[in-house]
Formats: structure tokens, sequence, C-alpha cells
């Protein structure tokens, strides 16, 4: 994996973006939030336990605030593509986010809000200029048919939260070594994956790899998300390109990060049904 130290706040990345994840993409994605953003620190500890690792992931990929624009292109079975780009904005280390479409036309101006860690969920539109609240359960549906849930997008503690955590013998990815965890999720959680097999890096505690298991079915593996292209920005480490792969339907979902600052200062009325329609 390529670390590449990029200091300057606005200035678009020299290489691609390569969400959390389950939230990871908030995670990574707020990673969403990717509005999920994911950033990690530099880490000198080489034992640390599942709990330590994951905790202190969650705590450093979701950043106090990030604002950015990205890519997200959604490749068919059939090998079409479909490109949406967005300015994402995120607060409170991911418990408030917002997307709004800048690309293409049909959708430009539409605006998500996700709070409470996705589970209260508005969209606007800007063509009837009404604001809709989504069901409690549309958290697990697709992002515009992406390969990512609103949850994926969204939830900046579920790792903890929602799942018990255990680390499992080390392995390689992408040449780096790697602790491996399982998360598994808690019999009172309502997450949207009954397993997680988790791959971070040892040296920078960036997350590698993420296998997510099938709601309902802890043996079906269901997607693949891949992080790459880490940048160090703002003293963050932070994936500029994020794939998910669902390895069900055949289908796969890249999200590019072409701008990004952590060093700004969001107001709270953004994030309301208000702030959705400016």
């Amino acid at each position: 994996m390529k670390i590449i130290k990029h200091k300057q706040v606005n200035q678009k990345p020299l290489v691609i973006w390569g969400n959390c994840c389950g939230g990871i993409v908030s995670k990574i994605i707020s990673c969403s939030a990717l509005f999920f953003v994911i950033a990690i620190p530099m880490c000198g500890q080489t034992e640390m336990t599942a709990e330590e690792i994951i905790q202190t992931m969650t705590e450093t990929m979701n950043p106090k605030q990030s604002q950015g624009t990205m890519k997200m292109t959604i490749v068919t079975t059939s090998g079409e593509e479909r490109t949406f780009e967005y300015e994402t904005f995120s607060k409170d280390k991911g418990d408030k986010s917002l997307m709004k479409y800048l690309y293409p036309s049909r959708v430009k101006g539409q605006t998500i809000l996700m709070l409470n860690d996705a589970n209260d969920i508005w969209t606007f539109f800007p063509k009837t200029k009404r604001v809709r609240k989504l069901a409690t359960h549309a958290k697990k549906q697709k992002l515009e048919g992406s390969d990512f849930s609103y949850e994926d997008m969204g939830a900046s503690n579920e790792f903890i939260e929602e799942y018990n955590s255990v680390r499992l013998n080390d392995e390689k990815k992408e040449g780096r070594a790697c602790y491996k965890l399982e998360l598994t999720r808690k019999p009172e959680s309502s997450a949207g994956y009954s397993r997680l097999v988790v791959w971070v890096d040892k040296e920078y505690l960036v997350p590698l790899m993420i296998d997510y298991y099938h709601d309902d079915d802890p043996e079906l593996w269901e997607k693949q998300l891949i992080l790459s292209e880490i940048q160090l920005i703002d003293g963050i480490y932070t994936p500029m390109k994020v794939v998910m792969y669902n390895k069900l339907d055949a289908t796969h979902t890249s999200m590019e990060i072409t701008d990004i600052t952590y060093e700004v200062d969001l107001p709270d009325d953004l994030f309301t049904e208000m702030g959705m329609q400016k």
C-alpha cells in the first residue's frame, strides 16, 4: 500500500481514492459519509486487543468535522456504469452527515440527511421541494441502487455498539502486515450484517479490507470492502478510494474523494430540514 503525505487541505489528490462498513465508509466511509470519510492516525503499538483496535479505529475514522466532494461509480452486472457526484458534510464524529448531489442533472440538488448513526434519514427533492423521512428499516436499503446501504454510509459507532469483537491470527493483505478481527452481531442488535471480518494495517491502523456476511446467514459472504490510496491530510490518514464488491449480485461500487478538509466549522442548522433545502 502506498502512503502519501499530503498536507494541503483543498488541493485535489494526485491519486484516486482507494467505508464504516457497516458504517466504514462513516466509518468510510464518515467514510460518508464517507460524509463518509475514514481517517486513521499512526499508532506505535504492536500488540493490541480486538477491543482496543476497534475502539481506536472508531474514534479516529470519524473526525470531529469534515467537508468534501466525492464521486460514486456503480458498475452493474452488465458492465454498465452510472456515476454520481456529491458534496458531503459530517459533524459530531459522524453522528450527523449530509449529502448534496451535484451530478447528474436529474438528481442535482437532491439531499440526504442522516442523524443518530443513520437511524434517522431524510431526503429532500428540489423538483417537488418536499422533505421525506424514511422508515427505520430503510437504513438497510441501497443508496441510489449502489452496493452501499445507508447504514454503510452513516453508522459511526456501529462496530463498538452493535458487535462483539475477537482477534484472529494475523495475516498479510496487499503486502502489509495486518491484524485480523472477527465481529459478531450482538443478540439485541439490529445491524444489517450478522458477521464482519476486518483486516487492519498494523503500522497505521488503517482498515484495508472488510468482509460482510448476510443478515440471516453468518456463513453467506455478501460483500467485501477494499480501501486503498491512503493520503496524509491534516495529520489524518485518509483512504482516498473505497470499493464495495457485492458477491451475491456480481456488482461493485467505487467511491472516490476528490476534495476533503477537516479544518472546517459547520453550523448545526445545516443538519436540519431547513438546512437540507439551502
